[in-house]
């Protein structure tokens, strides 16, 4: 029998393509999305939506009673970049979120919670090659900040309470399909946009800014697979390292020309850079490869044959 499905958040980045692959898996019905807006119409029109504010309890309550939720997915959030600009509500949304569902699930409204964590928990005196799992954790930004707590309440309720609760650190995440959020990593997506419609494109990294990446598609599938996997499997409940390929903006330009040889790219580090330099380069994620057999599958050639065969697509069928 299936279980039933919340996902918090769905009108996000990754919130709107979990939503699809569960919805594949699970089937429609089963899974109920949810926003604080009608912001992506594609997920309000392909099944079941409600309109839930992550930060009031009881309007997650009520979508819960309503539809018999045994799982939740966490996907709301206010990421790095944005949250410099508005650091108390980047605080509020990020932490009482999260209080709102762990407490649900301590009153045993719901049997299993994902909540993503972060990279940006890491930071200038954490080790930035092969960062391990367990680590100097002194983060830098608001959103580092908020994830870091929110790892230690994840580990709390789960050994207090009971609660199974499951996160990964995300690193940064490329996809097509959806708009960027207002994070550090969102270079790597607008490079390849901007790279079909301008042939050119202006940095806020310096080129040789290294940081962790994924692309979407793996990133959905770990976060399927965690929540899947036995509980006993699951032997980290802060927070699992996450990774697939670490790269620069100046080795993603140079992918993206050996397809569109007139691409160019220019460098005006702002804001942004302070925050990627406090960040980890690579990451060591052994423990998610060996509990629950954790495997990515693109390489950055592969990341950037897909974002240019799809993006050319979509803005081909635009213009059309």
């Amino acid at each position: 029998m299936n279980p039933k499905i919340l996902i918090i958040g769905a009108c996000g980045q990754i919130g709107s393509e979990l939503t699809f692959k569960l919805r594949g898996i699970y089937g429609d019905e089963n899974v109920i999305a949810s926003d604080i807006s009608y912001s992506n119409l594609d997920i309000v029109n392909s099944g079941l939506f409600e309109i839930v504010d992550a930060q009031d309890y009881a309007s997650i309550n009520m979508c819960i009673e309503k539809h018999n939720i045994d799982i939740v997915y966490l996907m709301a959030a206010m990421l790095s970049a944005t949250g410099e600009k508005f650091p108390m509500k980047a605080w509020e949304l990020n932490v009482n979120s999260l209080f709102n569902v762990l407490n649900l699930a301590k009153a045993k409204f719901i049997k299993q919670v994902f909540w993503p964590s972060s990279i940006a928990v890491f930071g200038p005196s954490t080790p930035s090659e092969n960062t391990p799992q367990y680590t100097a954790m002194e983060p830098t930004t608001v959103y580092g900040i908020t994830k870091q707590v929110g790892e230690r309440w994840c580990e709390y309720y789960h050994q207090k309470y009971g609660v199974d609760v499951r996160s990964l650190r995300y690193p940064g995440i490329v996809s097509w399909k959806t708009q960027t959020g207002g994070g550090t990593t969102d270079y790597a997506v607008d490079i390849y946009h901007k790279a079909i419609t301008d042939k050119k494109f202006d940095c806020f990294l310096s080129e040789n800014t290294k940081l962790p990446m994924m692309y979407m598609d793996d990133a959905i599938k770990a976060t399927i697979d965690i929540m899947r996997a036995d509980a006993d499997t699951i032997k980290i409940r802060s927070s699992y390292n996450l990774a697939a390929i670490s790269f620069t903006p100046k080795e993603v330009a140079q992918s993206i020309k050996n397809h569109i040889p007139e691409f160019e790219i220019s460098y005006t580090p702002d804001y942004r850079q302070a925050i990627a330099d406090s960040w980890p380069k690579s990451i060591n994620d052994d423990a998610a490869r060996q509990d629950w057999h954790w495997k990515h599958a693109f390489s950055l050639e592969a990341i950037t044959k897909e974002m240019l065969f799809q993006l050319d697509k979509k803005y081909n069928t635009e213009v059309k």
